[in-house]
C-alpha cells in the first residue's frame, strides 16, 4: 500500500519526478564506497567511534532537563521504543520550530527532538551540540538494519510535492565557483575518485555518522555545508529551508536502504 502511495504521488508530481533516471536504478549504500577498514570499522559496534555518542544519548535520554523535571524517557519510555523512528525521516509535517505549529514544512531528526525538548522539557538544543548529536544518534540507531521510507504527508501534498521538487532541483543546479551540481558527482561519476575520496550516491541513511575527517561525530547538515564548500558555493545556515529539502529529496533517493547510523566515512 506504501509503496502504491509513493507511484500515486510521483505520478501527480510533474514529469520531472516520473521518470527513473532521477533514483539510482540500484541504490548503494555509501558504506560500499569505503575502504575495507573502515567498512569494518563501521560494523564492529565495540571499535564503531559513534557508539559512545549512542551510549551519551542513552544517558541523556533518561535525564531530566530543564523545569518540568522531564526526560525523554517521561513520555517515551526507553529509547529501544524509537525502533523504526529515524527511518521516517525526514518528512513533511507541522513544523515544530515556527511560531505557528499548524505550518507545514520539511521535518528532520535534530528538529523533532528539539520540538519534543521546546514543548515538554527545556530549550532547543544547537546544531552540532554534543548533545543534540548524541540523542540524534541514540534515536537513529533504534532503527539500524530496518527499511528506510520517505513519509509523504497525504493532507498536504501541495507542499509535499514543493519541498521535493524543491530538493530535486537543488541536487540538479550548478553552484559555487566550480560550477559544479551534486548530479554532477553524485550521478555521472559514482566509483571515480576525487582527492582520495571514492564518489558514491549520496545516499543519507548512514547520518549522523562519524567522519574520519572530522575526528567526531556530524549530522547530515554539517556534511551538506561541507559539500557547499567544495565547489566554493555559499555556505548556509544549519536547517535552511534548501537543505531540508535536500534532506527530503536524498532520503527519496536512497528508499529501501537499511538504516546504518551510525555510519562511519572517511
Amino acid at each position: 500500500m506504501r509503496r502504491l502511495i509513493v507511484a500515486l504521488f510521483l505520478c501527480g508530481a510533474g514529469p520531472a519526478f516520473s521518470q527513473a533516471q532521477d533514483r539510482p536504478a540500484e541504490p548503494r549504500s555509501g558504506k560500499e564506497f569505503q575502504s575495507a577498514e573502515t567498512r569494518a570499522l563501521q560494523d564492529d559496534e565495540t571499535r564503531n567511534p559513534g557508539m559512545l555518542w549512542v551510549e551519551q544519548g542513552a544517558k541523556l535520554w533518561n535525564e531530566p532537563a530543564g523545569t518540568s523535571g522531564k526526560s525523554c524517557a517521561t513520555c517515551h519510555g526507553a529509547a529501544e521504543r524509537m525502533k523504526g523512528v529515524a527511518a521516517r525521516y525526514p518528512k513533511v509535517d507541522a513544523k515544530p520550530n515556527l511560531a505557528d505549529h499548524n505550518a507545514i514544512d520539511v521535518v528532520n531528526l535534530e528538529d523533532q527532538i528539539n520540538a519534543c525538548r521546546s514543548r515538554q522539557m527545556a530549550e532547543d538544543l544547537q546544531y552540532e551540540s554534543q548533545a543534540l548529536l548524541s540523542l540524534a544518534a541514540v534515536i537513529a540507531y533504534q532503527s539500524r538494519g530496518l527499511t528506510r521510507g520517505i513519509m509523504f504527508n497525504t493532507s498536504s501534498p501541495e507542499m509535499s510535492r514543493d519541498r521535493f521538487e524543491r530538493g530535486h532541483r537543488l541536487f540538479h543546479t550548478r553552484q559555487g565557483q566550480l560550477n559544479l551540481s551534486c548530479a554532477q558527482c553524485h550521478d555521472d561519476l559514482v566509483g571515480k575518485k576525487l582527492r582520495g575520496d571514492t564518489i558514491s550516491q549520496a545516499q543519507t541513511h548512514a547520518w549522523p555518522a562519524y567522519r574520519l575527517e572530522w575526528q567526531t561525530m556530524g549530522s547530515l547538515q554539517r556534511r551538506l555545508r561541507a559539500c557547499s564548500l567544495g565547489v566554493r558555493a555559499e555556505v548556509l545556515d544549519y536547517g535552511h529551508p534548501d537543505y531540508l529539502a535536500l534532506e527530503y529529496y536524498l532520503a527519496w533517493r536512497g528508499e529501501g536502504l537499511p538504516m546504518e547510523s551510525p555510519g562511519v566515512r572517511r
